[in-house]
């Protein structure tokens, strides 16, 4: 094709997103006040992307799928209020005692500035070693070459080149809030008589967190599909590490979070989690989720049962945020006492220009 019917069919497709008010995205950059969006296999060619890229809001966009929380849809959220009861998503700051995959604890230290009267915090730690969402510079796309979110290299993150490219702040700066949607697969594993280990691997399906939603009287499919997804939903998926972790002695928990850390599927660090694969993989995208998490280390199966992480996807290919360690245990305990698993939830994440990750700062409002 010409550049100058090209040109002209871009033009066309732009004229067609007017006349039908914003509603369906065609051309990029997407409107996140759209009603309709591509799917997985629907997704626009993008130049100088790698293969499956939903880079679709832009070229100097830094925050991905969180375009899709418009006032509009916030505003809507703000109805999923009801008892107005808190819960508090995030760990304390010193769990898990001992982090997996090598990383560093928590250290606290109180500053005396002036004995008896005033006193200061110090902290040090490691973003990722608790409750944490995954920024966009944590996880490249891999057969790339190393690509981060929209085009973004390691260059940008450090060294001489550093800038502020796909920074944490970008989140900051915008606000999270929204519908949360809570999928308690644990307890339907519970229920069921399904046994497995979230300290070791184990994948859930597509097909049974879609019974688990069943179950709950939600229909996890997008409602483009018939589902009850909405646009700019964040999710929730419970798979029981929190549980676990609490169930088990402090030298048995330290011991399996030493375990070595090589890549790769014989990697020994071993988490439960939501599986890879072509289904999961067109569910994550369709659904057009703000933002992702769980209450896993990993979100993921680990290691990983294919060739490519589902991080890879989501924070890379698609920009969307991606959360880990969350404390879901009481927010499962409420929604099963209210037979009612949508919420409204927010979370702040750190403002702090180049950084990678961030403590999220989460909590939900039934």
């Amino acid at each position: 094709m010409s550049d100058s019917a090209s040109t002209a069919q871009r033009r066309l497709s732009h004229v067609k997103d007017i006349l039908l008010s914003g509603k369906t995205a065609t051309t990029i950059p997407f409107d996140p006040n759209c009603t309709s969006f591509p799917t997985r296999n629907q997704i626009p060619f993008i130049a100088n992307a790698p293969p499956g890229a939903a880079w679709v809001w832009g070229v100097d966009d830094y925050i991905g799928r969180l375009n899709l929380l418009t006032p509009t849809r916030v505003k809507a959220a703000a109805t999923e209020i009801r008892t107005g009861e808190i819960i508090c998503l995030n760990l304390p700051l010193h769990l898990p005692e001992v982090p997996a995959f090598g990383r560093e604890t928590f250290q606290h230290t109180i500053k005396t500035v002036i004995e008896n009267y005033v006193y200061d915090d110090l902290y040090l730690m490691n973003t990722q070693s608790g409750s944490q969402w995954d920024g966009f510079r944590h996880f490249a796309h891999v057969a790339s070459g190393g690509t981060f979110y929209n085009n973004t290299h390691g260059e940008d993150i450090v060294g001489e080149r550093a800038n502020h490219k796909c920074s944490i702040h970008h989140w900051a700066q915008h606000g999270i809030a929204g519908r949360g949607v809570l999928i308690d697969y644990r307890s339907f594993a519970s229920k069921k008589g399904i046994k497995y280990d979230p300290y070791d691997t184990y994948s859930i399906s597509w097909e049974e967190l879609y019974q688990c939603g069943k179950d709950q009287g939600i229909d996890i499919r997008p409602e483009a599909q018939g589902g009850d997804i909405k646009i700019g939903d964040l999710l929730f998926i419970r798979s029981g590490f929190l549980e676990a972790y609490n169930s088990k002695p402090s030298d048995e928990r330290a011991s399996l979070a030493l375990r070595g850390h090589q890549g790769g599927s014989d990697d020994v660090q071993r988490w439960a989690g939501v599986a890879q694969g072509e289904k999961m993989l067109d569910w994550l995208h369709d659904c057009y989720f703000a933002a992702v998490a769980g209450d896993a280390p990993t979100f993921e199966a680990w290691p990983t049962q294919e060739t490519y992480h589902l991080h890879e996807y989501l924070l890379a290919l698609w920009g969307c945020p991606l959360g880990e360690m969350f404390d879901l245990e009481k927010l499962s305990e409420k929604c099963k006492q209210n037979d009612r698993w949508t919420f409204f939830v927010t979370s702040a994440p750190a403002n702090c220009h180049g950084g990678v990750s961030s403590l999220p700062n989460a909590t939900a409002i039934l």
